[in-house]
């Protein structure tokens, strides 16, 4: 029987996937008005691995007991509430978005030359419409979801293969968060399983304020992995 797909947190520790969930490197980028994915490495597929958590590995993006040196304080500190509870709805004629603030500075919510709460507000264009759609589905923080009003207000969601990615961000010159998606699982170290989505974004360089998830905090801090 196949191991079930899930992110176990390690009290202080790593990140235990468990599944053979699929690890890769992704490179953000400019790529004139839109923000692309650019393909990075692919690491051995495994049925287990343990992703480091405390930014101090010397074998990134791998766990490689850096954080006991380290005295890493993994506390969870992230609010446990359903999305729907803890977003912000910004309206607009055709999309409504919902915002949890919780951001990774992916700058994906840019496109077109505008943010994507603006493409919003202009979403009777078709065209705006779609660039609006496309910028909140490009987030890897699960931060934004369009909201379709021409559908019975149903979430706009891309469809996405469990997976995750290690972030490049060389316009920044930092190492970025990891992208999860596919609706992985995400156990606490306390042991209850945080609310299911499509795609969020956890903190590697161990210093978010929002643990687990990332709260860009890598990029005051200036964090580099150290991957070649």
């Amino acid at each position: 029987m196949a191991t079930e797909k899930k992110i176990t947190i390690v009290k202080d520790g790593p990140y235990l996937v468990a599944g053979s969930v699929p690890l890769d490197e992704k490179v953000m980028l400019s790529a004139g008005h839109e923000r692309v994915y650019q393909q990075g490495r692919v690491f051995e597929a495994k049925e287990t691995y343990a992703l480091c958590r405390c930014g101090k590995s010397k074998n990134p993006p791998f766990c490689d007991g850096s954080h006991v040196a380290a005295h890493f304080d993994g506390t969870e500190t992230a609010s446990t509430k359903p999305f729907d509870q803890r977003v912000e709805i910004f309206e607009g004629p055709t999309l409504d978005l919902y915002d949890d603030e919780r951001c990774a500075f992916a700058r994906f919510c840019h496109r077109a030359g505008k943010e994507v709460w603006t493409l919003t507000e202009e979403s009777d264009d078709p065209q705006a419409r779609a660039e609006a759609i496309q910028a909140a589905n490009d987030c890897p923080a699960g931060r934004l979801v369009q909201h379709d009003k021409l559908a019975d207000n149903v979430g706009i969601e891309p469809e996405l293969e469990p997976a995750i990615s290690i972030l490049q961000d060389p316009e920044r010159e930092v190492s970025a968060s990891l992208f999860v998606r596919g609706g992985i699982p995400l156990i606490s170290a306390e042991g209850f399983e945080y609310e299911r989505r499509n795609r969020y974004a956890l903190c590697r360089c161990g210093a978010s304020r929002n643990k687990p998830f990332c709260d860009a905090t890598h990029v005051n801090a200036g964090y580099l992995d150290g991957l070649k």
